[in-house]
């Protein structure tokens, strides 16, 4: 998180060097930046791990149904609600966000932390984190013509299959051979990854601030996007924990749920927004709806394991 805000911050002062066109050339920079990205992914990613958890079949529904349907949906009733507050970049965050898919590293680590079922962890944040290089887009395109604007979506399909699909493909066809080695540099192909997203961020804040959209946004739109994150996880929050009661997991399979479920992905989120987005100026904007979320759902997520495991004291 500190990267990112001082990602923004050297965007204002800085813009010229990382917009469209300036010496670091972001417009092609990103783009291989997104392919290390997905093949690190590709890469580290155990098959193995995701076949033990295979078999729930009943955790697997229900994660996935909220990742993709049930957060979407519940983004579609807040944008509604929210509707003359929100500019139409800041809209396409929320719903952005609500589309991509949860976190890896994160939600198997909480899920972890309070003696849940890690296995069933792995495998729907593995699945869905691959299903949404698909998904994520097809549900974008889907808001975009709502709202009047046609995505080529035949090309954005063949991009994304070049520059994520392709990439991670190739990691896991390489990892049986180089496991050892890459789970060895797993840390620092983690490491790696966070520098790209920074540099990513920094790239679409330098040509929000040339192309002057921080003029008509300023500081409203910071503050917009934070109070919605602090809804909008209450929001999902509140549903994963209903849906975990209607169905009555045990103490196991609901730790996987709470954790998988309402989480979201940066990883993956921003170098599908920069693909997606390509050239829209208002991509800052579209972003901080997910570097709050982000941010807040690590908070939150800390807190609720310190008082998952001192209630089970």
């Amino acid at each position: 998180m500190v990267g990112l805000v001082t990602a923004v911050f050297l965007a204002w002062l800085f813009p010229e060097p990382g917009a469209r066109g300036g010496v670091l050339q972001s417009e092609n920079t990103t783009r291989l930046g997104v392919v290390l990205i997905f093949f690190f992914q590709g890469l580290t990613l155990s098959m193995a791990a995701i076949r033990d958890g295979l078999m729930q079949w009943r955790l697997h529904i229900f994660v996935q149904a909220f990742i993709y349907v049930l957060i979407p949906l519940a983004a579609l009733g807040m944008i509604l609600v929210t509707y003359p507050v929100l500019s139409q970049d800041m809209r396409t965050g929320f719903f952005f966000l609500a589309v991509l898919p949860t976190t890896i590293a994160t939600s198997v680590a909480y899920t972890f932390m309070t003696k849940g079922n890690v296995a069933g962890a792995v495998f729907n944040s593995s699945l869905a984190n691959v299903a949404g290089i698909l998904i994520t887009p097809l549900w974008v395109s889907v808001w975009l013509q709502a709202g009047g604007v046609a995505l080529p979506l035949g090309q954005l399909l063949l991009d994304i299959s070049l520059l994520l699909l392709a990439p991670f493909v190739a990691g896991q066809l390489l990892r049986p051979f180089v496991y050892r080695v890459a789970d060895a540099l797993k840390k620092t192909f983690s490491t790696t990854s966070s520098l790209i997203i920074i540099f990513i961020v920094y790239a679409a804040f330098c040509n929000s601030w040339k192309d002057g959209i921080w003029e008509e946004e300023g500081t409203k739109a910071a503050l917009t996007a934070g109070a919605g994150s602090v809804v909008f996880l209450a929001l999902v929050l509140g549903l994963v924990v209903l849906g975990i009661r209607i169905v009555r997991f045990d103490h196991q399979n609901a730790m996987a749920a709470l954790f998988c479920a309402p989480q979201k992905t940066m990883a993956a989120g921003v170098p599908m927004a920069n693909l997606i987005f390509e050239g829209h100026s208002g991509l800052g904007v579209i972003l901080l709806p997910l570097m709050f979320y982000h941010l807040l759902q690590l908070l939150v997520g800390g807190m609720l394991v310190t008082k998952i495991n001192a209630a089970g004291k």
